[in-house]
């Protein structure tokens, strides 16, 4: 049973539906009269969320203008500290960036999922003056504002009472940055990939698959490559910046099959080889998926998926991002033989009803810590 409770559900801000956006869309099922909190949000682009009651700030013109989020990062802080929870019971937060900089009314708790602490404040100036192409008259005021950025973010883990991480490598770097313990909670698999009928490896088509936004740090490049390379099938679903260029160097063994939605994505997982997963991710719901359709995953062994899929049973590591390393883990998995219903029967334990029941007994259980019931 859910408790009884006012809340307010908070976001960094919302210009796609992607992997944090599916764990928003859990808390809205949990809650679904209660109110979305974000910065800017683009409602064509949000799927299901589109359907709930999104409420933007100050910012919401400028960034219909802009078209870029990220280029308002510096002043999101403002515009999430001057919203009003008052009234509110509980805040739980779904943060990556500036989500959890809210100020709870005094007397409510506030929980925290974290993705990750802010990248762009703390390992990744860099490429944030890179990407935005920021000019050299302008760098030393924008690295000021991240400094500043940097010093609001640590402020603002005070006003957390509770974080959950999405994964050890995240609860690690939330310890690390903020000084604070975590609960792991990794994020879930909506039901219908657990619905679809189990194929036998026997039985599946000769591709693998990918699945994600098309952007540098996915690695589609290097799977493009070792495709070329190799002379492997590969289907690519996704849409992104780098789609053009990504289709120029693709050869003839690859398939771009753009945006695909969630309920016609299980028989592509189902029916393929196996799921490649070249990057390094805090989390990533894509494998889950593919685990829950029964279909093994090969993946670079570095962040959240570590967690998540068990070398040797439900999937194949390897250790660099090189065609090399690609190539060696793929004469790996063919030496191998996996079990459909063993993969499903890992991947249960992240389902969107477990993940519901967990957030509900972290929740309930702030509220106890932080009001000292026993």
């Amino acid at each position: 049973m859910i408790p009884v409770m006012k809340v307010a559900l908070v976001a960094d801000w919302l210009p796609v539906f992607a992997g944090a956006e599916h764990v928003i869309e859990e808390f809205c099922a949990l809650w679904p009269d209660a109110p979305l909190y974000t910065t800017v949000a683009r409602r064509d682009h949000l799927g299901p969320l589109n359907r709930r009651r999104i409420l933007t700030g100050r910012l919401q013109w400028p960034y219909r203008l802009l078209q870029n989020h990220k280029l308002l990062l510096p002043w999101m802080p403002q515009v999430l500290e001057r919203i009003d929870l008052r009234g509110y019971d509980a805040v739980l937060s779904s943060s990556h960036a500036v989500g959890k900089g809210i100020i709870p009314p005094s007397g409510a708790v506030h929980v925290c999922y974290c993705h990750t602490p802010m990248r762009y404040a703390w390992e990744m100036e860099q490429q944030y003056l890179a990407d935005f192409r920021v000019p050299k008259l302008l760098r030393k005021l924008v690295q000021r504002k991240l400094k500043e950025l940097r010093r609001w973010d640590l402020t603002t883990a005070k006003r957390v009472d509770a974080f959950v991480a999405n994964s050890s490598a995240t609860q690690e770097r939330i310890r690390r940055i903020y000084n604070r313990e975590s609960t792991v909670i990794p994020p879930p698999v909506n039901d219908e990939f657990f619905d679809h009928a189990l194929v036998p490896a026997a039985d599946r088509n000769a591709y693998f698959l990918a699945v994600g936004r098309l952007v540098p740090y996915k690695r589609f490049d290097l799977l493009i490559t070792a495709a070329n390379a190799l002379r492997f099938s590969l289907k690519i679903v996704g849409t992104g910046s780098e789609a053009s260029k990504l289709k120029r160097i693709a050869g003839p063994t690859v398939e771009f099959l753009g945006y695909v939605p969630d309920e016609e994505l299980p028989p592509l997982y189902a029916h393929a080889k196996a799921l490649l997963f070249p990057q390094v991710e805090d989390a990533g719901v894509v494998p889950l998926e593919a685990q829950a359709c029964g279909t093994p995953v090969i993946a670079l062994g570095e962040g959240g998926i570590c967690d998540t899929v068990i070398a040797g049973k439900t999937g194949i590591f390897f250790a660099e991002q090189t065609v090399a390393a690609i190539g060696d883990a793929l004469c790996a998995f063919a030496a191998r033989s996996f079990s459909a219903e063993t993969i499903r029967s890992h991947a249960q334990q992240y389902s969107a009803r477990n993940f519901r029941e967990q957030i509900l007994q972290m929740l309930e259980k702030t509220r106890r810590d932080v009001r000292g019931d026993h």
